[in-house]
């Protein structure tokens, strides 16, 4: 089995299956910007012991002492890690500079031999081939520098700055073992910036794009949501989960939700669609499910202040807010957060409000559907309850709960509308959909009073038993 060395974040890990290929030659390609230098410090500062030390090699792109006072800036930064020769720097470009490129090879040779490092990062690696006088002097130094990286034990990291369709042209490209390409897109006004793995020599990984973000804690990689389907029928077995209306639980086989469906409570605006969430999750803390109300609107005190007029706390045992605002949001990264609070509290409801937040700042439809699927297949393979609010463009006669295939993914779907008798205003509430629950296919009203929803009569079909 091949021995792998961290690159200092558990997700890019994951993606690279289990980290960097130990003893590989590894090209990090981006545009200017995108991180390159940052995460190749991650890289050496989380490998670089006293006896096999991590090197970071500079050419002539950015003085060393530069790359030094920004690096500093990053929690991963350490330097007690130079004081004892953990992590060591040096300049390769007066050499480069002075006699060319024969000599950074015996330099490096010399740097191999006398320090046994663990890992060797050069940046930038594209500085080399302009000195080259043509295309065979610098696949002779390529060459030259490989049989020396594979000879020894290092691990090598070169960056360069080539956009992903000019790394796959270029020499490099063929001599690497692994190559991670790093890009920065423009969405509207919406930054994004998204990793690749090219190629992994050897090994498998995770294709697709994945998001990362850079910030004072380093370089974060939040893998493409992705996971096996479940099926319905792998559930159909597995206990029930009270949706904390009794009249409701009535509705669905009296017996609720089985755990870790997805359900979709569509409807439009201040039609109850939060409270029948909140409903969810207090029910759930009665019975010992802790859960979790995930919101891009109401803050926490928003929320209590909601619920105290059903004397309800969301300080109770067993309820969580995690509230995140759009701006700026990254729904992969927003999703791994959100999925570790789940892991940590025990949830076993998880509440997302609402849909059309997470939209809005999805890149693609296409793969917004995609991550919704993968959302859903993770809670289900957790037992983790899902309820998903989402707003309908019509008040009365609601004829689609989504138009982006979303309640083709869920498990449940219950609409919520408002139904006009005359001059007055009431409230319905039908159950479209169950999977392995049957239900009452029938519209009701209902009113929102002190002890939250409560249903009345039926609209079409029979009511609920007494």
């Amino acid at each position: 089995m091949t021995e792998r060395l961290t690159t200092g974040n558990r997700h890019l890990d994951d993606v690279l299956n289990g980290g960097l290929a130990k003893s590989s030659i590894n090209l990090i390609v981006g545009v200017p910007g995108s991180g390159k230098t940052i995460l190749s410090q991650q890289i050496a500062f989380s490998n670089g012991t006293k006896e096999h030390p991590a090197l970071y090699l500079s050419t002539l792109s950015e003085p060393l002492d530069k790359i030094v006072r920004y690096g500093e800036g990053f929690r991963f930064f350490d330097r007690s890690a130079l004081l004892d020769g953990r992590v060591i720097y040096q300049d390769v470009g007066p050499v480069l500079g002075q006699h060319g490129l024969d000599e950074v090879v015996v330099s490096i040779d010399r740097f191999l031999k006398d320090l046994q490092p663990s890992v060797v990062v050069i940046d930038s690696f594209r500085v080399f081939s302009f000195f080259a006088h043509d295309i065979t002097m610098f696949r002779q130094f390529l060459y030259e520098l490989t049989r020396r990286f594979t000879a020894s034990a290092a691990t090598s990291i070169w960056n360069a700055p080539y956009t992903r369709a000019q790394a796959l042209d270029t020499a490099e490209f063929a001599v690497a073992d692994g190559i991670i390409a790093l890009d920065i897109k423009q969405f509207a006004a919406r930054e994004v910036r998204s990793l690749q793995v090219l190629k992994l020599r050897g090994s498998g990984y995770w294709s697709g794009e994945h998001a990362y973000r850079i910030s004072n804690e380093g370089f974060s990689v939040f893998p493409r949501l992705s996971t096996s389907v479940v099926s319905a029928s792998d559930a159909a077995g597995s206990p029930r989960s009270r949706t904390g209306i009794a009249a409701v639980d009535q509705l669905l086989d009296e017996g609720g939700y089985w755990s870790g469906a997805a359900t979709l409570v569509a409807g439009p605006s201040g039609v109850g669609k939060t409270l029948l969430g909140l409903h969810y999750l207090h029910g759930g803390a009665k019975t010992g499910e802790p859960g979790i109300m995930a919101t891009f609107n109401e803050s926490e005190p928003e929320l209590a202040a909601i619920v105290s007029r059903f004397g309800w706390s969301m300080a109770d045992d067993g309820i969580h807010v995690f509230h995140r605002s759009v701006v700026g949001l990254q729904i992969d990264e927003w999703a791994y957060e959100l999925l570790d609070l789940a892991a940590n509290t025990g949830a076993k409801r998880i509440v997302i409000d609402s849909l059309l937040d997470l939209m809005a700042v999805s890149e693609d439809p296409a793969r917004f559907r995609e991550w919704m699927a993968a959302m859903a297949a993770r809670c289900m393979q957790s037992g983790i309850g899902l309820m998903l609010l989402i707003e309908t463009p019509d008040l009365f006669r609601v004829e689609r709960t989504s138009d982006d295939g979303i309640s083709h993914i869920a498990n449940n779907v219950v609409l919520l509308q408002y139904l006009q008798d005359g001059p007055k205003l009431d409230r319905g509430i039908a159950v479209l959909k169950t999977r392995a629950v049957s239900h009452e296919p029938a519209i009701y009203r209902f009113d929102i009073t002190e002890q939250g929803v409560v249903l009345r009569d039926v609209v079409s079909g029979r009511g609920p038993s007494a």
